[in-house]
C-alpha cells in the first residue's frame, strides 16, 4: 500500500484567520462591528462541519465570506490550497462553479413568477453550457431525481408557492447541484421548515455528502441536529471560535464554559428543573467587544487573566480544542468547574401581597 493512503486528504476549502469588520454609519464615525474574528476552518470531500452558536455569533457572516458574496476585510480563502479570491467576473463563475450556497429561506431565494424549470435550466446552462431539447430534459430529470423530486414531470413546471417548504427547498438544492460542486454551504438549511419535514431534507443532504463526495458548511444554531449530521463541529461565540472537535464529544462533554451553556439550553423534558439555570447578561456589543475572552462579562470562572488576553485554541483532547485559558498553564488561569452549579438557581421574584 501507498503512503499516501495513510496521508490525510487535503482539504478542498479553506479559511486562515479570516475577519469581517462593518463600518458603523455615521458622521465620521470610526467604528466598526466585528462581526467574524480569526477563523480558521477547513472543509474536506465527504465531511460535513457543523458551525453553530447563538444570533448574531458570525455563523452566517463566514457562509457569505467563503461563498465571496462579500470581500473579508483580513484573511485569506484557499480552494486546494491556492488562493481562491475571485478577482472580476469571470474568476467569480469559475469559484462559484465549484463553491455553491444553499440559503436559509428556500420562498425567498427562488424567484416567484419562475417555474422549477426555469430557474433549474439557467442554472444547468450557466455551469455546463447551452444544453437543448433531449440533453436538457435528460439534465433536469437527473437533478430533480438527485433530490427525490419523483416523479419528475409532477414539479418541474410548478411554481415556488406551489410547492410545500420542503419541495421548495429540495429544488434550492438542485439548483447548486447543477454546477457539480465540491462544496455546498448550507446557511440554516432546515430552519425555516416544518419540524417534520427537517429530518428529511438533513438525510438528503447526507445522502448527497456520501454517494457525491460534496464537502458541507452546515450553519445551525439546533446544536442536536449538528450532533445527528454532522462529523465535525465549531462553536462560535461573539465572532470567534470557541470549541472544536468531532460532534460527538463535542455535544456530550463540552469543555468551553459557552459550549456548556448552549448544550443545556436544548429543552429537555425530563428535566424541568434546568430552566431555572442559564447564563447572566446578554451577548457583548461588536462594536467595542470585551478585551480577552469575550465570553469573560459572562463567566461565572473569569479572571483578571481572562478579562485582559484572548485565550487561544488549546489543545484539549484528541482533535478537540478550545479558547479557554483555564486549560492552560499560565498564572492566573480560572478553576473550571460545572457551569450549571455555578449558576445555580435564578432568584424568584416575590408575589405581591394584596
Amino acid at each position: 500500500m501507498s503512503n499516501e493512503a495513510h496521508e490525510p486528504e487535503s482539504p478542498v476549502l479553506q479559511a486562515v484567520r479570516l475577519s469581517k469588520h462593518f463600518p458603523v454609519r455615521g458622521i465620521r464615525s470610526k467604528d466598526v462591528v466585528h462581526a467574524v474574528d480569526d477563523v480558521d476552518l477547513e472543509l474536506h470531500r465527504g465531511r460535513v462541519v457543523a458551525l453553530v452558536g447563538e444570533s448574531g455569533s458570525g455563523k452566517s457572516t463566514i457562509a457569505r465570506l467563503l461563498a465571496q458574496l462579500m470581500p473579508p476585510t483580513s484573511g485569506t480563502i484557499l480552494l486546494h490550497g491556492s488562493d481562491a479570491t475571485a478577482r472580476g467576473r469571470r474568476a467569480f463563475r469559475r469559484y462559484v462553479g465549484r463553491v455553491q450556497m444553499i440559503f436559509q429561506d428556500p420562498f425567498g431565494s427562488l424567484n416567484p413568477v419562475h417555474t422549477v424549470r426555469y430557474t433549474l435550466t439557467r442554472s444547468l446552462r450557466i455551469h455546463r453550457g447551452r444544453l437543448r431539447g433531449h440533453e436538457l430534459e435528460a439534465a433536469l430529470d437527473e437533478l430533480l431525481d438527485r433530490v427525490q423530486l419523483r416523479p419528475t414531470e409532477r414539479y418541474v413546471d410548478k411554481y415556488p408557492h406551489e410547492l410545500s417548504g420542503g419541495q421548495r427547498q429540495r429544488v434550492a438544492i438542485a439548483r447548486a447541484l447543477a454546477a457539480n460542486p465540491e462544496v455546498l454551504l448550507a446557511d440554516e438549511p432546515i430552519s425555516m421548515l416544518d419540524v417534520s419535514i427537517r429530518l428529511g431534507i438533513l438525510n438528503l443532504l447526507k445522502d448527497l455528502r456520501d454517494r457525491l463526495r460534496i464537502a458541507i458548511l452546515y450553519i445551525t444554531h439546533d446544536i442536536a441536529s449538528a450532533r445527528y449530521f454532522a462529523d465535525r463541529t465549531m462553536v462560535m461565540y461573539a465572532g470567534r471560535v470557541v470549541e472544536t472537535g468531532d460532534s460527538e464529544s463535542v455535544t456530550q462533554d463540552p469543555r468551553h464554559p459557552y459550549t456548556q451553556l448552549l448544550i443545556r439550553s436544548a429543552p429537555d423534558p425530563d428535566d424541568l428543573e434546568a430552566r431555572a439555570h442559564g447564563a447572566r447578561g446578554e451577548a457583548p456589543s461588536l462594536v467595542r467587544p470585551p478585551s480577552g475572552c469575550r465570553f469573560n462579562p459572562r463567566c461565572p470562572f473569569a479572571t483578571d487573566l481572562c478579562r485582559a488576553e484572548v485565550p487561544p485554541l488549546e489543545t484539549v483532547g484528541e482533535g478537540r480544542k478550545a479558547a479557554c485559558w483555564g486549560y492552560s498553564d499560565r498564572d492566573g488561569r480560572p478553576e473550571l468547574g460545572s457551569v450549571l452549579e455555578a449558576f445555580g438557581e435564578r432568584p424568584t421574584v416575590e408575589e405581591p401581597v394584596a
